[in-house]
């Protein structure tokens, strides 16, 4: 039977249904609290880097303005997934609909993206600092950042605006149930009765292209840092120089291997449980966002002794 593709026929479905953990419902029980607490820490820990950036004037440089950035698309994808996550656990709210799943899944696809760029400029950022340290205050200025922002922003806006697009404008029959805690992309589609090959060439397409070359020129920096770390010949050099970048890079491989494995548990479905992905999607937006704010934060001096002196100044 042939499928209609007529757009202009309303869709059956005004709401979805968010299926968590289908096969393993046990663990709502015991990943509500860590997850909870996650959240928490997430939202605490970002909210203080933001405020301590904020009201320091010695922290208003350009490398603390990219963590203002990294801080505010963390908080900002927890906010999108972890509280309806909660409320699927905690009160069985599972239903969502239409307009805000598809505004949920354009504010992933985009943020996500935005993050990995983020990330590709800090690590810019370090190369910079690390082999041309005396050209650095000429080329990482207030304007640079300024440029970069504005490239993150159009940049993966005008790349992830056509995936939500593609997926409303599917006609859903009858199918509500979403096998996921969130309005990915592929579960959500799956559910259209219309062909959905377009969409999907378009998203592996981009987000292939966004992800490959913000993860090639991120390893090509840092190989670049090693290289010229290995060059120093001052006593205690290199420590310093791994010291300042190392913390940087483990967050960035664990961003990008996280994704990467989930993007893999999809292909592989078959040959591992399907609650896996759905695990990992979860995890995905609220384990980097606790992690940043303490590695990048607690380990910069400069943060800390910021802090410090909010705290005697009685801000907290």
């Amino acid at each position: 039977m042939t499928t209609q593709q007529n757009h202009t026929i309303p869709n059956d479905v005004s709401d979805f249904l968010l299926n968590c953990f289908a096969r393993s419902p046990s663990w709502q029980l015991w990943l509500s609290l860590p997850l909870s607490l996650l959240f928490l820490l997430a939202m605490g820990a970002n909210a203080t880097l933001l405020i301590t950036i904020w009201l320091e004037a010695s922290l208003h440089e350009p490398m603390y303005y990219l963590l203002s950035l990294l801080s505010i698309l963390d908080m900002v994808l927890c906010l999108t997934v972890i509280p309806k996550v909660l409320a699927i656990f905690w009160f069985d709210l599972r239903p969502i609909s239409f307009s805000s799943c598809f505004l949920q899944m354009f504010i992933m696809n985009c943020f996500l993206a935005m993050e990995s760029c983020t990330f590709m400029v800090m690590a810019y950022d370090c190369y910079v600092a690390i082999c041309h340290p005396m050209r650095y205050p000429s080329i990482i200025t207030d304007q640079f950042v300024a440029k970069a922002v504005f490239f993150i922003l159009v940049r993966n806006v005008l790349v992830a605006v056509p995936i939500p697009f593609l997926s409303a404008r599917l006609y859903y029959c009858g199918r509500d149930v979403i096998e996921n805690c969130m309005c990915t992309n592929i579960p959500v589609s799956r559910l259209s009765c219309d062909d959905i090959t377009i969409k999907h060439l378009y998203q592996f397409a981009g987000g292939w292209t966004l992800l490959g070359s913000d993860l090639i020129l991120i390893f090509l920096s840092y190989t670049l840092i090693m290289r010229a770390v290995l060059r120093l010949k001052a006593e205690g050099a290199v420590t310093k120089a791994l010291s300042t970048c190392s913390y940087h890079f483990i967050l960035i491989l664990f961003f990008s291997t996280i994704l990467l494995v989930l993007i893999f548990t999809h292909v592989a479905k078959k040959e591992v449980s399907s609650d896996m992905p759905v695990l990992l999607n979860v995890l995905h937006h609220v384990m980097p966002a606790a992690l940043n704010p303490i590695v990048y934060g607690v380990r910069t001096q400069e943060i800390k002794q910021g802090i410090q002196r909010l705290l005697k100044k009685g801000w907290w």
